[in-house]
């Protein structure tokens, strides 16, 4: 069995990680910042951003109810507040069927 690179899992990830991982400006990080109430990202002494894991995945459900699923700010937001668990399911399925999709596409560029 070939040697299977694990993905590391940092502690914090900057605002410059985040804006790369999801391809948006800064801004629109901060402005989702303000809009849900949900993202606290820590802040250090300089005032720099630091997400944690849980950010990371309130803004990738976050970005799947506005971006995916056409969800105004107002729609999210009252989607969240009462479903906040299935939100998080609903992700947690969608980025193992992503991860799957990969695994599949990588497997099928050896053959």
């Amino acid at each position: 069995m070939p040697y299977k690179e694990r993905e590391i899992n940092k502690l914090y990830y900057t605002m410059g990680e985040v804006t790369e991982m999801f391809d948006v400006n800064a801004s629109q990080i901060r402005f989702y910042e303000r809009e849900f109430d949900i993202l606290q990202p820590k802040k250090n002494k300089k005032g720099n951003r630091l997400f944690t894991q849980n950010d990371i995945a309130n803004l990738k459900i976050i970005f799947n109810l506005v971006k995916e699923k056409g969800y105004t700010l107002q729609g999210a937001r009252e989607f969240l507040r009462s479903n906040k668990n299935e939100a998080r399911e609903n992700q947690r399925i969608i980025d193992s069927l992503e991860n799957l999709k990969t695994f599949l596409l990588d497997v099928r560029d050896s053959l």
